[in-house]
């Protein structure tokens, strides 16, 4: 069986398919997160969910998984092709006690992994390293079970037929890059009466027009070309299992994910005055401070859609997301990223208001900052170069205060107003910085003081 420690990831597992791990590894992965939920559970039998997305790899691991499953002594719901918030539907839809979604997300092709659920929640941290240590020790527990073919998309579009009915119509032009989203977005859409213009609608997992990542301004090119072309008033992209969003407002103008997310906030504010609103240590202060000053309570986390969706859970948030386009709304909705349903929200907000998505983001400050910086590095030196950068700024200074919830966050107020954020990636052998400030000088300091620790060590 092969399988390279460094999968196990904080959120999901994920590496290069036959490199890192193999179809043995998934059905060793199949006994033992059923192990994991009987002895969690005490349950006897087990109803469970598979998935997968547009991956060439997809077939041989479902396969895999579901024979793992089976003789752990569960019944196993095949949902087929779909996308991870329709994974994630299920749990709750059927009641079931656990799911796995075979995608490699925003990664590139050659890539997979498995993004877990128990019950109605995703694991992370310990609970995967203890799906590790059953997998090592062959802890399973044997059983004969079953499996059927079961058709999740009926009720979940019947779901979201009945919460917005009809939406006023607007142009939209939809990208499903190839990806999963394809499955399921033009059912969707015109569901609630949408007649959405949809690129690169048909799942290929070689993802052949572009790289399936919509928070990557690079990747929106045709998107910016379609909005622009047909007078749509917003494009929406979906990464590679449609669980993280990327929008382009009616001028082609990309927005980051914070600031998707205080439009968001501003809405779900009106309804829901004084709630919690959760984002991660990626985004700018100005939603932050947004968040504040519309009656919310902003609250920052790290880095991780299980790590944000559990926060949400925990402190009773209406809503929240990160900048990565992962966004979670509990307020009317389960609680899990699921980017074609925060694509019909905003949908919705852009009929009902009649404006424009800058009219609805007037008064957010304006302010000099980079995207998400995704540099490629080595597993071990993606973590070296956050302790390299803790280490030069951990010393007393009225400059600058730290936040080291999630690598370091180096908030500057003195001699330039902004901040500076070092972490590695969970996901990836990536370093993740982001720099801002309020003035294009501030902005190019506060680079300069991160970036010339970080390139020390590259």
């Amino acid at each position: 069986m092969l399988m390279e420690p460094f999968i196990f990831r904080e959120y999901d597992i994920r590496g290069v398919y036959e490199k890192d791990f193999n179809p043995i590894f998934a059905y060793n992965l199949g006994r033992a997160l059923s192990s994991f939920i009987i002895k969690k559970s005490g349950k006897k039998t087990l109803r469970l969910s598979l998935a997968h997305d547009a991956r060439t790899s997809c077939g041989p691991l479902i396969e895999s998984l579901k024979n793992g499953f089976m003789d752990s002594g569960a019944h196993v719901y095949m949902l087929g092709l779909a996308t991870s918030p329709i994974s994630y539907f299920s749990t709750f839809n059927l009641n079931l006690d656990g799911a796995i979604m075979v995608t490699g997300s925003h990664n590139p092709p050659e890539y997979n992994g498995f993004k877990l659920s128990v019950g109605m929640t995703t694991i992370f941290g310990a609970d995967i390293m203890e799906l590790k240590k059953i997998i090592n020790n062959k802890d399973y527990i044997d059983g004969k079970g079953s499996s059927e073919d079961y058709d999740i998309f009926t009720p979940y579009v019947e779901r979201y037929k009945k919460e917005f009915g009809q939406i006023k119509p607007i142009k939209v032009v939809l990208d499903c890059g190839n990806g999963a989203a394809g499955s399921i977005v033009r059912r969707l859409y015109n569901a609630v009466g949408l007649q959405p213009e949809i690129l690169f609608e048909q799942p290929d997992g070689r993802f052949p027009n572009h790289h399936p990542d919509p928070t990557v301004e690079k990747n929106l090119v045709d998107l910016k070309k379609a909005v622009l072309k047909s007078g749509a008033a917003v494009g929406i992209g979906f990464d590679g299992d449609a669980d993280r969003i990327g929008v382009v407002d009616h001028t082609g103008k990309m927005l980051y994910g914070d600031e998707l997310m205080t439009l968001f906030s501003r809405s779900v504010l009106k309804t829901l005055p004084g709630q919690k609103i959760v984002g991660d240590v990626k985004c700018s202060d100005r939603m932050y401070h947004d968040i504040e000053k519309h009656g919310g309570v902003p609250v920052m986390w790290k880095t991780g859609h299980s790590l944000i969706k559990e926060k949400i859970k925990v402190d009773k948030a209406p809503f929240g997301g990160e900048m990565s386009g992962h966004i979670f709304f509990a307020d009317r909705n389960y609680g899990y990223d699921d980017a074609p349903y925060a694509g019909l929200r905003l949908c919705e907000i852009l009929a009902n208001t009649g404006k424009t998505i800058p009219e609805l983001l007037a008064g957010l400050p304006p302010a000099f900052n980079t995207p998400e910086i995704r540099i490629d590095t080595t597993e071990e030196k993606k973590i070296l170069i956050v302790e390299k950068v803790k280490e030069a700024f951990n010393r007393p200074s009225e400059d600058y205060k730290l936040n080291l919830i999630d690598g370091i966050r180096i908030s500057f107020a003195g001699k330039v107003n902004g901040w500076a954020l070092a972490r590695a990636s969970n996901t990836q052998p990536v370093l993740v910085v982001r720099f801002e400030s309020d003035t294009e000088a501030g902005l190019k300091y506060i680079e300069n003081q991160v970036m010339s620790v970080v390139n020390k060590y590259l």
